[in-house]
């Protein structure tokens, strides 16, 4: 009989998104077996369950995939997982809370590529607001086009005390200084759009955030992105499937959640085929989602 490519799929909530679990089948996992309200404390035992009931030339045939609604306990389980391997025994890890980091991998690559063909801009020195910035896209999104060169803004649509904490834990985390900024009504988001070129959009599904007189009045503002696909948009009159459109009299470029969708599906599907063609254990989170969204994205 063949070995059989296994996947754990462990998350701190109530559920494993049935998102997850069907891109992990479908791109060839034998069996996807789902572990919820797990905790960190028992993240050592389920990883060394799963590394020693298989010799450890099985290792690469073996794989636990961290979920959830939370980037930094995502993080923190997968740091915890890699402690809890006994060599020659290994296991591959993919972090993918909410599938933030491959969502927020695909924004940021699709806002590079625009900038480059049609701006002939990268993301170094882009000045970027994130409005849903403590939401796991939002957060993950931050972190990688700071780490691309970008000058970014947290956004707090309730105050300036969240994204506050959530800058901090980014510094703590990855040693990178991002900005923070009150935009809990009208007019201080449009003192905020007034000073950006970019914007990423990642507010919880539904809710609009921006309006087109916000828009037209932000004549900075070189391309906005918004990652929610239910109606009302993120950014008022953004198509769904724009792809560096303009949407405003002064040229401000459109990217919408299906054109950032499609490379998300493509990143997160590839990154789960490359665990299962790696010839060793390999590890994926964020910047691994990046890197793929890019090659991806041409």
């Amino acid at each position: 009989m063949a070995d059989k490519n296994i996947i754990h799929m462990a998350t701190p909530t109530k559920h494993v998104s049935p998102f997850d679990v069907n891109m992990a089948l479908d791109a060839g996992y034998d069996a996807a077996l789902v572990y919820t309200n797990v905790t960190l404390e028992e993240v050592t035992s389920l990883v060394q369950d799963a590394i020693f009931s298989r010799p450890p030339k099985l290792g690469v045939r073996t794989a636990m995939f961290f979920g959830g609604k939370n980037a930094n306990v995502a993080l923190d389980m997968m740091a915890r997982a890699k402690n809890a391997l006994v060599p020659p025994f290994a296991i591959s890890f993919f972090a993918d809370p909410a599938g933030s980091f491959t969502t927020a991998a695909a924004m940021v690559a699709c806002v590079e590529k625009i900038l480059k063909d049609r701006k002939q801009r990268t993301l170094r020195d882009l000045k970027v607001a994130v409005f849903g910035a403590t939401g796991v896209v939002g957060f993950a999104s931050a972190v990688i086009a700071t780490m691309q060169g970008s000058d970014v803004t947290l956004v707090g649509y309730d105050g300036i005390k969240r994204v506050t904490d959530a800058a901090q834990e980014i510094k703590r985390r990855f040693d990178v200084d991002v900005h923070a900024a009150d935009g809990s009504d009208d007019d201080k988001k449009s003192i905020i759009l007034a000073e950006s070129e970019a914007v990423f959009c990642a507010g919880r599904a539904g809710v609009a955030i921006l309006s087109n007189a916000q828009l037209a009045g932000a004549k900075r503002l070189t391309i906005v992105a918004d990652v929610n696909a239910v109606p009302p948009p993120g950014i008022e009159g953004l198509d769904v499937q724009a792809n560096g459109q303009e949407i405003t009299s002064h040229g401000t470029l459109g990217l919408g959640p299906l054109t950032i969708g499609n490379i998300k599906y493509k990143t997160e599907f590839g990154l789960f085929q490359r665990m299962i063609a790696a010839t060793k254990p390999v590890q994926f989170d964020f910047r691994d989602a990046f890197a793929l969204a890019r090659e991806i994205n041409g």
